[in-house]
């Protein structure tokens, strides 16, 4: 099985809960009620483990705005 990187696309958030509702040790949120990907702040250099990727994959295809971004390759910081 390919490695799998997560990231929140923060400015694409609406800030609607979904993700932490679905997936509570995987997102947080700021002050703001944006989300962000906690196990590696954000960075999508970590890849998810077998039991991540299950409770992962229920929040990424319900995200509303497709904020929760994956890829099988590390996400590179702009």
């Amino acid at each position: 099985m390919k490695p799998v990187y997560a990231h929140v696309d923060r400015a694409a958030c609406i800030a609607c809960g979904l993700c932490q509702m679905l997936a509570p040790k995987l997102f947080e949120y700021d002050q703001e009620g944006i989300a962000s990907y906690c196990p590696d702040e954000n960075t999508g250099t970590v890849p998810l483990t077998g039991e991540q990727l299950i409770d992962f994959k229920l929040a990424y295809r319900r995200c509303p705005t497709g904020a929760i971004q994956r890829s099988e390759q590390p996400f590179t910081q702009a």
